[in-house]
Formats: C-alpha cells, structure tokens, sequence
C-alpha cells in the first residue's frame, strides 16, 4: 500500500513537471473563454488552474477537514513542478502554545555568518496547509530573498480552535528571535510572514508584539492575508465561487471560531484592531480574483493612513492560492517575484 502510495505521488509530480512545461498556446486552449469582472482580466494560467482544479474535486464545499487536507496535499503535488534549489533544508520542532510543533528550515545557497530570518506561517483558513503545501513558496522565497525561511505548522482547526493557532504563532516567533543563533539568524533581522490565514496570524502577532507581548518583527510580509472574518466585502460577492477560494470554504473554515465574538477578535481579524499604528514595515500582496481582495485593499489605507511603511504589490489578474502554483505557472512565479522585489518605504 505504501509502495503504491508512493508511485502514485511520483507519478503525480512527473505529470506536474511535464505540465509546467506545457506552452503558451495550450494553456488558452485549456483556459476557455477569457474572464472579464470588475474590470479585471484573469491570467489564462490562472483561469486554466482554476478550471482544473474545479475538475479535481479542490473547490468543494462538502468535504471533512481530513479529506480538505488530502485534497490541498494532493493539489500541492500536482501544482509543484521543479523542486525550487536552495542551499539547505532541515526539517526541525519548535515550541508552540501547547506543545512542539513540526517546522521546517530554509537557507539561501552560499549563506553564511547571522543573516535575515523570515518566520512564515501557511495558508489554509486555518484548516488545512502544512509544511508539504507550501514548501515550494517558502523554496522561492528563501531564494529571490536571500533568506533563511522558518515555515511552521502551526496547530489547525476544528480540532483546535481559536486562538490556538495565534497562540503557537506567537510562541513560534518569540521562540526564533530568542534562538536565533541556532537558525543562522540574526536576532535583530527576524521577521513575520504568511499568506492567508498566515498573513493574518502574522499580522496579529505583529500587534501583540507592539503591545509587548513578543519581539517586534524586523518586518512583515503579508500574501492575500485572511484578516477580517466578522465582514463579507464586495469581493466577496463578485468571486465567490470559480477561482480556487469560494465563499462557502470560508464560511465553512470560520468554524475556527466557536465562541461568539470571535470572529471580529483582532486576534483573528487584526483588520478591525482599534489601532494599526506602530507595526513594522510592510510587503503587502493583494490578489484581483480573490474574495479577499477589499479586505487587502482596505488593509493598505488603513495601515498607511496609520503612518506606517507598506509596498502594495497588487496582482488584478491573479487568483487567491497563487503563491502555491509557482510551480506550474510563470505569472505566479513573475507575481511572487514582484512580491519579494519590493520594499517598503515612507509614503509609499
């Protein structure tokens, strides 16, 4: 059953690799009829990965946490591609809010002597995602960064619910900054990140720490974050189905919070703290077909308006979950690689 088990995942991989190859011409062919809303035109790698992964069963709304899991692992197979080199990879434990949590750490080649360190939590409405899912995304950033990446599987819901994840965020970073020797790291260059629901967890941390509760982020990296789940915006309304992350797999995933009041704890939703002044400078990604893409937006003027540094990469013609088909598609990768090209700075 293993042996069987592993052929199929190699089998799956070569198919990926032979399908990033695929060229120009077929991706429109698979794509269909271009997709036009909002004044928005979806990349047609974009709309050909959307399309299949409707077709592989990914955007149900009916499935159990377990077999979410399975299906984002075997997405993540399908849609990995080329294994992205870097210099070092070691699979490691830290210490989280009840208990070890598995990580996984990242070094750029050639990196040597106390360098950046980025602590990054995954996607994955805080149910699903793990260190398999989002190896490639970390490979890629650890490489245009010239970073070390610590990626942490952070504890997932309904089995534990809020705020066990924001607990094992916050023990995670404070534990990489007071250990920072040990990842190569420099304890005054460590940083926060993450997409969606890690891009939220990354911003609430950076709030804790503004209030004492952990060091200060050297800076934050946000993708497409998941920061406002007491609010359904107007992005909600125009891509609620069809691109990758529908509207009833958030509402299924915001089961994470089973207490009243809950849902607008800014803990979870860092988007509806009373104030977002004082936070570190900022990498902010917005994807244009993405149910989240106002909160995002609103995310922007807000900190902005609030004095701090943010560099808004906004991508109008790309999906939510980008990040984790940089294997397959150029766009994505070229995205990501805005992404990480920029910098924060005054007024920007």
């Amino acid at each position: 059953m293993i042996a069987a088990r592993k052929l199929v995942e190699a089998l799956e991989i070569g198919a990926s690799v032979a399908f990033s190859a695929t060229p120009g011409p077929l991706w429109r062919v698979s794509a269909g009829r271009p997709i036009e809303v909002d004044g928005q035109v979806l990349d047609r790698e974009a709309q050909a990965l959307a399309r299949s992964s409707r077709l592989l069963g990914l955007q149900r709304d009916d499935l159990t946490p377990a077999q979410e899991r399975a299906r984002s692992r075997h997405g993540a197979r399908l849609a990995r591609g080329r294994t992205i080199r870097v210099g070092e990879v070691r699979d490691v434990t830290v210490p989280g809010g009840a208990g070890q949590l598995d990580a996984r750490l990242y070094a750029p080649p050639g990196s040597s002597g106390p360098g950046p360190l980025l602590v990054y939590f995954h996607g994955g409405g805080y149910v699903v995602g793990d260190l398999l899912t989002h190896d490639q995304p970390c490979r890629f950033i650890c490489r245009e960064l010239r970073t070390r990446v610590l990626s942490v599987a952070y504890r997932l819901a309904p089995e534990h619910p809020f705020p066990a994840a924001f607990e094992d965020a916050v023990a995670a970073f404070g534990h990489a900054v007071e250990n920072a020797g040990a990842y190569g790291a420099d304890p005054d260059a460590v940083s926060a990140g993450g997409d969606s629901a890690g891009g939220g967890l990354s911003l609430a941390l950076a709030l804790a720490a503004r209030d004492g509760a952990v060091p200060a982020p050297a800076s934050l990296a946000l993708i497409y974050p998941f920061c406002d789940l007491a609010r359904k915006r107007r992005s909600y309304e125009l891509f609620r189905e069809g691109f990758f992350l529908t509207e009833g797999m958030l509402d299924r995933w915001s089961g994470y919070c089973t207490r009243p009041g809950d849902r607008a704890d800014p803990r979870i939703s860092p988007l509806l703290a009373e104030d977002l002044s004082g936070l570190p400078p900022t990498r902010l990604m917005v994807a244009g077909f993405d149910p989240l893409r106002d909160e995002g937006l609103a995310l922007a003027e807000r900190m902005r308006s609030a004095g701090n540094e943010v560099a808004l990469t906004f991508a109008p013609d790309l999906v939510h979950g980008f990040v984790n088909a940089i294997g397959v598609s150029e766009r994505a990768r070229e995205a990501l690689g805005e992404f990480c090209a920029s910098a924060p700075r005054a007024g920007a």
